[in-house]
Parts: C-alpha cells; sequence; structure tokens
C-alpha cells in the first residue's frame, strides 16, 4: 500500500499498523536514539557505522550479521559506571554474552551477572575476575553451584529453600563462606509483558514476601550460619521506563530489611535493585538516561532507609539491555517483496525469528530502514518478515519503508543487542548469524556464523 493510501486509512488502519503510525517526513532519516552513536547515513545514502559502510560489512561477513558498535557499548557501560560511581554495576549477561564482551565489560569497571553455567565459563574463560561475578538461577544445579564456589564467584543470589539447602552443604563440605543475596519477590506489576515482569506473586523466581517465605529464607540462612548473607535482591521486571515500580519494590525489600534487623540482631549491608531499564526500539520509547535513574533511585533509596532507620546499604543495579541493546543493530537482505491484494505489502528478508524470536514471542515492536542506499520514493507501510515456515515469523511488524524496496536491498534494524542473540535457535536448521564488531574504521569477528556443518555435527544418529 502506497503512503496516500494509508494515510487514507489511518483512521481505520486496523490490523496494518497502531494508531500512531504516520509516513515520515523522510523515509532515509534516522532517528538518533534507536541507533549506535556511530551510525550515519553517507553522501550516497548508504549507512555507516564507526566509518565502515554497511555494504562492505555485508560483503565481507553476509547477512544477516549483528553489527556490534564496540564504542557505543563501551560508552554505555561508562555511562553507567559514572552515573553510578559508588554502585556496583553487574552487567547482566543474559542479555547478550561471548568473550569478547565478557572483556569489553571488564575492561570498562563493570561486574558481570551470570544466570548458568555455560554463561559462567564464558566468563572464567574470558578472564572476569570470579569475585566480581554474580550468579543468578532459579534452578542452579550442584554441579554449577560447585564450579562457582570453586572458582570463587563474589556472591550467589538465593532463589529456593532447596538452593539454600543445596548449597550450604557444599559450602560446608569445602570449609568456604560465600556470599549470597537472597531474591525477594516483592509483589510489584512491572508495566511490562506478562512474560518478562518478574516480581509478581505467581512466578518462578524467589522468595515471596508477602506469603513470608522471603523472611523464613532469611532467618534459615542467618541461624545455620555457614553462609555469608550480605543483602536482598529485588528485580521487578524487563523493558521498564517508569521507576515508580522501583519504588515500590525498595519500600517493601527495605522493610524486610528491618524486620530482619529486628529480629536477629543483623542489619544486611547490601542492597540490589536488579535491571530492566528500558530501551528506545520505537519513537515512541522515551527511556531514562543512567544519570537520571541514578539520581531517582538515590532519592528512593535514601528516602526508604531514613523512614525504617536503617543505614543506607551498598548499592547495585544489574543493566543488561541497557548497556548492549542499542549498540547493536541487525543487518539483512531482501529477498522477495510481496503485495498481498492491498492489503498489506511484505518484505522478507534473510533471517527471521531464528535470529529474533522477540517479535513472535513477547509481541515487541522494532523499526527498520534501508540500509545501502537512499531512496526518493515515498514512503509504503511495509511489515518486514522472516524466511521460516510460520506466519508469526516477523521481524518489524509495522514500518514505512520505500516503496522502490525490492530484492537485493539491505535492511538494517537497530536495537538488536539484548537477547537477540542470546535466544537465537536453528529453526528449520537455519545457521545463526555472525556478531561483528566495528571500532575505528575496522571490524573483526567476534562470533562466528555457524556453517551447515556445525549443525550436522551434531547429529550422531
Amino acid at each position: 500500500m502506497r503512503a496516500h493510501e494509508a494515510g487514507a486509512l489511518h483512521g481505520d488502519i486496523g490490523h496494518r499498523g497502531p494508531a500512531w503510525l504516520r509516513p515520515p517526513a523522510d523515509v532515509n532519516a534516522l532517528v538518533p536514539q534507536l541507533w549506535p552513536r556511530q551510525v550515519e547515513r553517507g553522501a550516497d545514502g548508504a549507512l555507516t557505522v564507526a566509518g565502515l559502510d554497511v555494504r562492505e560489512l555485508a560483503a565481507g561477513y553476509g547477512t544477516p550479521a549483528y553489527v556490534l558498535d564496540e564504542d557505543d557499548l563501551r560508552s554505555r557501560a561508562r555511562d553507567f559506571r559514572d552515573a553510578f560511581p559508588d554502585v556496583d554495576v553487574y552487567y547482566a549477561g543474559k542479555a547478550f554474552l561471548c568473550r569478547a564482551v565478557v572483556r569489553m565489560i571488564a575492561e570498562e569497571g563493570l561486574h558481570l551477572d551470570v544466570c548458568s553455567g555455560g554463561e559462567l565459563a564464558t566468563a572464567l574463560s574470558a578472564g572476569m575476575p570470579p569475585e566480581r561475578i554474580g550468579f543468578h538461577g532459579n534452578n542452579k544445579s550442584v554441579a554449577e553451584l560447585t564450579r562457582a564456589l570453586d572458582a570463587g564467584v563474589g556472591r550467589i543470589i538465593l532463589d529456593s529453600f532447596t538452593e539454600i539447602d543445596r548449597l550450604t552443604a557444599l559450602a560446608r563440605e569445602r570449609g568456604v563462606r560465600p556470599g549470597v543475596l537472597i531474591r525477594v519477590t516483592v509483589g510489584v506489576e512491572a508495566h511490562t509483558h506478562e512474560f518478562i515482569a518478574t516480581a509478581h506473586e505467581d512466578q518462578k523466581f524467589g522468595f515471596s514476601l508477602a506469603g513470608g517465605a522471603a523472611a523464613a529464607a532469611a532467618f534459615t540462612v542467618i541461624d545455620e550460619g555457614v553462609l555469608d548473607l550480605r543483602g536482598l535482591h529485588s528485580h521487578i521486571g524487563s523493558q521498564i521506563f517508569d521507576t515508580s515500580g522501583f519504588e515500590v519494590s525498595a519500600r517493601r525489600v527495605l522493610a524486610l530489611q528491618a524486620q530482619i534487623r529486628d529480629a536477629r540482631g543483623v542489619e544486611l549491608p547490601e542492597l540490589d535493585l536488579g535491571g530492566g531499564f528500558g530501551i528506545a526500539y520505537t519513537t515512541q520509547d522515551d527511556p531514562s538516561t543512567p544519570a537520571e535513574l541514578a539520581k531517582r533511585l538515590r532519592k528512593i533509596v535514601d528516602s526508604e532507609c531514613a523512614a525504617e532507620n536503617l543505614a543506607v546499604p551498598h548499592l547495585s543495579i544489574e543493566p543488561g539491555r541497557a548497556i548492549v541493546g542499542p549498540a547493536v543493530f541487525t543487518l539483512y537482505e531482501v529477498g522477495t517483496v510481496k503485495d498481498v491484494d492491498g492489503l498489506r505489502t511484505y518484505v522478507s528478508v534473510d533471517g527471521g525469528m531464528s535470529d529474533n524470536i522477540r517479535t513472535a514471542l513477547y509481541d515487541a515492536s522494532y523499526s527498520a530502514t534501508l540500509a545501502g542506499r537512499a531512496s526518493t520514493a515515498e514512503p509504503l507501510l511495509a511489515r518486514v518478515v522472516g524466511k521460516h515456515c510460520e506466519s508469526g515469523d516477523i521481524v518489524v511488524k509495522d514500518e514505512f519503508l520505500p516503496a522502490d524496496v525490492r530484492p537485493g536491498d539491505l535492511v538494517a534494524v537497530p536495537g538488536t543487542g539484548a537477547y537477540c542473540r542470546s535466544m537465537a535457535s536453528n529453526y528449520n536448521h537455519v545457521p545463526r548469524p555472525p556478531v561483528v564488531a566495528v571500532r575505528d574504521g575496522r571490524a573483526r569477528l567476534i562470533v562466528r556464523r555457524e556453517t551447515e556443518e556445525d549443525l550436522l555435527a551434531l547429529d550422531v544418529g
């Protein structure tokens, strides 16, 4: 459908797109907050990043490919470190982890969160100091906990009474006293998708505050005397823009902190407020800066500590998406363009839900742009879809692309650094894309593209 048709139908756009969608004044324009800071259009309209033309990247590394602006990632890590100078900033590795990123995070002075044995192995193999690692997870195995203890992981976030018993037995056997936090489920309904909200009562993480399990867990650890209980942990969800949820969470967790003090005479020295800070995927998203977040969170904690007559604990936070998400875009090549009876135009690219499951899984919204050239054609309201055998294989639900978009064009989708490569699959036996880091006019491969040989190597039948 052409731009004038889309505009005429805008009042009844229905399945064709959200009500806020309007044709852009310039289909070639880039919205800065959606892209890595070094992305711009060259003189001929092709995107460049860190001085490199995306056409050269496509020719050298193929498509689809995740393109990571290393300076952008590092600068975002520094933004959090500088905004929270007396706070431990843990990069949430589940967003995206590989050895190169571990080294970047370590060099920028951040700590690292892991939530599986594989993530822990990646962190240790890349040289992350174990004392700067936190270990999450609702079902850590004996083998995983053993490895964490043997490596000297700095803190383990307890998630169940089974885990308390398991870790206590392992620590007693080894004669060690690991630092632990208790993950508290505070009953806060974060304004986000239900699958990534993690602090309401009916979900798998943590100890319930309302039901008394969190207090019982703290008393158990203190009374056993084997584990070093350093503090409490709360994480209310992901892609959050409103800090009011953190205010409610901090109030409830610090009330528990006061309860523990009054019952056991122990004032816990640490508090982890979690992460989940949102980023911009579309022009409708308006994320806070790290400096703004620091100011608000500090005010919340100081106020609640004063109300409970508590000393302000040493704080930690866990940004992941907010650091790596905007630093990456995915580069695709268009394969087909299909107009379906005037209802919608489908622009099919050479990736899809195997490299970005979030649209199908969370109904997530993304943006896209023609990346390899400029166009003077009028805007076309299109749906960018993948190559997989699923009708839900959608990359970008609604986006205006030039009406002359055609097979062979490059399309770039920003904001794909978080969870896209981490959750990538081999659906339809499609090999996973590479991750290409760019910096100072140079590109390097930090995660290679999978091959068909890689897929067949696992098939031993």
